[in-house]
């Protein structure tokens, strides 16, 4: 087997060893939007896959359980309607940071800096991984005082969101090389970051398109489908756009993923409960099977979405995004080639029907995706943080 380790400067080097020591890892997120969550268990799994012992929770969990539906649900309300709370909350933080006072965001977060502590230390953990901002900033509190605590985050989002400035992670692991500039002009030092990517599960590397696939999902393999992912929490004027695609569209099958949003998917399944064309998706584990049999694939710009879909290299519409971050994914995907950006329904039933008959743009998508979107991110990303655990124990 292999001793992956760090040298002096940061970089990655691999040894042959026996096997990995018994040190352990804690992988924290936060549950609001899925994405977080969803990046926290794509790197535990190829922890694992390493012999390394990650335990991957919720940074409320830890700290503050009883406000942990409050913060979400607070989340989960600002990005409703078109998402207007979310966007002046996303510019308040944009205008705090560049006051260069500690944000209220900073110093709520500190507050729990001596549970999360007792909680490392509780559980010997030797090295923390977060990919979400809350838990970062209680770290870079605990950090000033305790010297022991190392920390690694991972950036959802290919911007440097409000507030991860204020953060001192040992190191950053970020989208892009492409996106240096930017980190470094929030305050990161360049040998901090490492533009690995965004970690995503090894289950979007994969090729799942057989018979067994349709067999499993009970699809057709002989019809053509489109997947339009709601998110996670479900967003948008989903309805609408799926009334106009039954009208505008002809001879594809349209699946309808809802995420954790009940209240839409029992909207949608009842309004089209007799519509062949329809298919309805509540949350599902398997989301990644549909994904690989989908012709095209919807879906509002969310990071670590917009990662998988590309992972597994797919012609992509960006539909109508959460304002903020989600706007600066659109641009980063669409300046580059991966994904067609569309702002209203009608734009996107354009963007669909020209996709569906000009093969050669949706190749030139796929080819722009390897391009830019390294499909092998989470496995560098596990090795990075092994070797940060072996460079540690010498």
């Amino acid at each position: 087997m292999k001793t992956i380790s760090l040298t002096k400067e940061g970089n990655i080097e691999v040894k042959q060893r026996n096997k990995n020591t018994n040190k352990k890892v804690l992988i924290m997120s936060c549950g609001t939007g899925g994405g977080h969550n969803s990046c926290a268990r794509a790197i535990q799994e190829e922890l694992h896959k390493n012999d390394i012992e990650a335990d991957f929770i919720e940074y409320l969990d830890v700290v503050n359980r009883k406000m942990k539906n409050t913060v979400n649900n607070m989340y989960i309300k600002s990005t409703t309607g078109e998402g207007q709370i979310f966007k002046r909350i996303y510019k308040i933080g944009e205008i705090y940071e560049k006051t260069k006072i500690k944000s209220p965001v900073y110093l709520v977060n500190s507050l729990h800096k001596k549970k999360l502590y007792k909680y490392i230390k509780d559980n010997n953990y030797d090295l923390v991984v977060v990919t979400h901002l809350f838990p970062a900033l209680a770290l870079t509190a605990l950090k000033k005082e305790k010297k022991e605590i190392h920390y690694i985050q991972v950036a959802t989002d290919y911007v440097s969101i409000p507030f991860w400035e204020e953060t001192n992670p040992d190191y950053f692991i970020i989208p892009s090389s492409d996106l240096e500039e930017e980190f470094i002009n929030k305050g990161f030092k360049k040998s901090v970051l490492k533009p690995f990517g965004i970690p995503v599960s090894g289950e979007y590397s994969k090729t799942h398109i057989d018979q067994d696939t349709f067999k499993e999902l009970e699809l057709d393999e002989n019809s053509k489908y489109i997947l339009i992912l709601n998110g996670s929490m479900g967003f948008g004027k989903i309805e609408k756009i799926v009334e106009t695609l039954l009208k505008e569209t002809e001879e594809v099958k349209y699946i309808i993923s809802c995420g954790t949003n009940k209240k839409i998917f029992n909207k949608i399944n009842d309004m089209y409960k007799d519509e062949e064309r329809i298919i309805v998706l509540p949350f599902v584990n398997n989301l990644y099977k549909y994904m690989s049999i989908a012709d095209i694939i919807l879906t509002k710009p969310g990071g670590l979405t917009s990662t998988e879909v590309t992972t597994m290299r797919k012609p992509m519409i960006h539909t109508m995004p959460i304002p903020g971050c989600e706007n600066y994914n659109a641009d980063f995907f669409e300046k580059r080639g991966m994904s067609v950006k569309c702002d209203n329904t009608e734009r996107i039933v354009e963007a669909i029907k020209e996709l569906s008959k000009n093969n050669e743009e949706k190749n030139e998508l796929i080819l722009n995706q390897e391009k830019y979107i390294d499909n092998k991110s989470c496995e560098k990303v596990a090795e990075f943080i092994i070797a940060k655990l072996n460079r540690m124990w010498k």
